[in-house]
C-alpha cells in the first residue's frame, strides 16, 4: 500500500505541473503514446492537443488516425511539424494534413515522402513530371509568414511546382532533397525568401546555375551532388561565409564565392570504370582550391586530397593558401602524402592541423595506379617519399611507425608553432598499442599533439 500511495503521489505531483512543461516533456515521446495519456484524468484529458511539436510517421500509423489526431490538435503556433508518408491510400490526405499544419503557424516544417512513395504508385502522383502523375504539392504550401524552417525531401523522380509564386517572408533556413528542380523556379524560389540565411540542396535534378547573388542574408550553402546525377554547373555565391561542398566527378565551377572564410569539400567517387577521369578532376580541384585562397578555416576529404596528390605528382602549381585551422578526413597512406605535403608548404599561417584518420577515401588505389601508368608513370616510383619515409598502400595495414611517420611529416613541412590532433579511427588502427605508437613519435615542444581510438568517429560538422 505505501507503494501505491508514492506512485500516485509522484503521478499527482506530475500532473501539478504547468501544461507548458507537461506538453514540453509529451513533445519527447511518441505522438500514440502522448495522446493516451489523455485516459489518465480529467487533468491530462487535452493536454496532449496543445503539444508545440508534432511527428507523424504514417508508415507507423493509419491516415485515419493521422487525420483524427490533427482535428483534436489545437495549438495556436507549432514549433515542429514532421510529415513522413509513403503509402498509396495516404495521397487523398496529404493536402489536408499539409494545410491543418499551416493554418497552425508551423515554424519548422518538414515533408519527407522518400523515393518508394513515386517508385511504387508513379500512376497516382505527378510532381511535374511525365514519370509520375496526380499529385502536387498544393499552390497554399507556397504562401506562408509562419515558415521559419522548411525541409522538404521528395524523390529523384519528382520536382516541385514551377508555376506558383513563392512567399516564404519569414524563412531562414532551406533544404531540398532529392528531387527535380529547374533553374527558373530555383530563382523564384529565392526571390519569395528575402531573409533567407542557410540553404541546404541535396541531389537535386536539373538544376544548373545556383545564383545567389541576391539573397543578401545568406550565409550558410550546402550542396550534395549525386555521383551519377547531372546537377548544378556553377555556383554564384558572393555573400555566402560558410560552404560546405560533396561534389560529383561532374564538372562544377565556383563562379564567385568571394566572402567565404569556412569550406569543406569533397569529392564523391561511385565509378567502376578503372579509367579515372583524374586529368579532369585535377584541373576542377586546383580551381576551387583558388577559390579559396582566402578562407581562414579548411576541410578536405580523402578523395580530394588525394586527387591533389596526383597534381602534385605530375607538377601542376597549387596556389597559396591564408588557412590557419585545416582539417583533413582521410586515411594515412602513401596516395595521400603528396597532396598534405603540398597542402602544409603553401599554407605559412597555419596554426592548426586535425586528421581524422579515417576510411572515407573512396576512390580504388588500383584506378589510381592505373591512371599513372597511362601517364607513362611508375607508381612505385611515384609514391615512393623524397623524405624517405615507408608508408603503407592501405589504411588496412598502418603501423605505429606510419603514424610516428606522418607526425614527423607534418613537423618538416609547418613553419611556425602548430597545434597538431591526430583522431585515430578504432577500426583500422586498433591492432596496434597506443603506447607503442606514443613511444615512436617525435618530441617538439611546439607541437601538441591528441590521439584518440576510443570509438568510431561521427560526421563532425567541422
Amino acid at each position: 500500500m505505501a507503494d501505491v500511495r508514492r506512485i500516485k503521489g509522484a503521478v499527482d505531483l506530475i500532473s501539478n505541473f504547468p501544461d507548458e512543461i507537461l506538453q514540453h516533456i509529451l513533445c519527447f515521446i511518441p505522438i500514440k503514446v502522448a495522446i493516451k495519456t489523455s485516459l489518465l484524468s480529467k487533468r491530462w484529458r487535452h493536454v496532449w492537443c496543445d503539444i508545440p511539436s508534432l511527428t507523424l510517421d504514417v508508415d507507423s500509423l493509419t491516415a485515419a488516425s493521422v487525420t483524427e489526431t490533427l482535428t483534436h490538435y489545437t495549438a495556436p503556433k507549432t514549433k515542429i511539424f514532421f510529415l513522413k508518408a509513403t503509402k498509396r491510400e495516404d495521397i487523398p490526405h496529404i493536402d489536408q494534413w499539409i494545410k491543418c499544419a499551416m493554418s497552425h503557424n508551423v515554424e519548422n516544417l518538414s515533408l519527407d515522402f522518400p523515393r518508394p512513395y513515386y517508385e511504387e504508385y508513379k500512376p497516382f502522383l505527378d510532381l511535374g513530371s511525365s514519370f509520375c502523375e496526380g499529385y502536387k504539392l498544393p499552390g497554399f504550401f507556397y504562401n506562408s509568414s509562419s515558415f521559419k524552417q522548411l525541409n522538404i525531401k521528395l524523390s529523384l523522380f519528382g520536382t516541385m511546382v514551377s508555376e506558383c509564386s513563392v512567399s516564404w517572408t519569414s524563412l531562414q533556413k532551406l533544404s531540398l532533397s532529392r528531387f527535380r528542380l529547374s533553374d527558373e523556379f530555383m530563382a523564384k524560389i529565392l526571390s519569395g525568401c528575402p531573409v533567407l540565411e542557410n540553404l541546404t540542396l541535396y541531389h537535386i535534378r536539373e538544376l544548373k546555375v545556383l545564383d545567389l547573388r541576391k539573397s543578401l542574408r545568406l550565409r550558410t550553402l550546402e550542396v550534395k551532388r549525386n555521383g551519377w546525377v547531372q546537377g548544378l554547373t556553377q555556383i554564384v555565391a558572393p555573400h555566402v561565409h560558410c560552404l560546405k561542398l560533396l561534389n560529383s566527378q561532374l564538372p562544377c565551377t565556383l563562379v564567385d564565392v568571394s566572402s567565404l572564410t569556412k569550406a569543406k569539400l569533397d569529392i564523391c567517387h561511385v565509378s567502376m570504370n578503372p579509367h579515372l577521369t583524374a586529368d579532369f578532376l585535377q584541373v576542377m580541384a586546383l580551381k576551387m582550391l583558388e577559390k579559396f585562397q582566402n578562407a581562414e578555416k579548411l576541410s578536405f576529404g580523402g578523395n580530394f586530397i588525394l586527387i591533389l596528390s596526383l597534381a602534385e605528382i605530375r607538377g601542376v602549381p597549387f596556389p597559396m593558401l591564408k588557412v590557419k585551422s585545416l582539417i583533413l578526413d582521410t586515411v594515412i597512406c602513401q596516395y595521400v602524402i603528396p597532396g598534405i605535403e603540398r597542402l602544409l608548404q603553401n599554407s605559412p599561417d597555419l596554426e592548426k592541423l586535425i586528421v581524422r584518420g579515417r576510411n572515407y577515401n573512396t576512390i580504388p588505389e588500383e584506378h589510381v595506379d592505373i591512371y599513372l601508368k597511362l601517364k607513362t608513370l611508375n607508381p612505385d616510383q611515384c609514391w615512393r617519399s623524397k623524405d624517405g619515409f615507408d608508408w603503407n598502400k592501405s589504411c588496412w595495414n598502418v603501423q605505429p611507425k606510419q603514424v610516428a611517420s606522418f607526425v614527423e611529416l607534418v613537423l618538416i613541412n609547418t613553419e611556425k608553432s602548430l597545434k597538431l590532433v591526430v583522431l585515430l579511427d578504432e577500426r583500422p588502427y586498433l591492432k596496434f598499442k597506443i603506447e607503442d605508437l606514443v613511444a615512436t613519435l617525435p618530441h617538439n615542444n611546439n607541437v601538441t599533439i591528441l590521439l584518440s581510438t576510443n570509438k568510431p568517429m561521427t560526421s563532425e560538422e567541422w
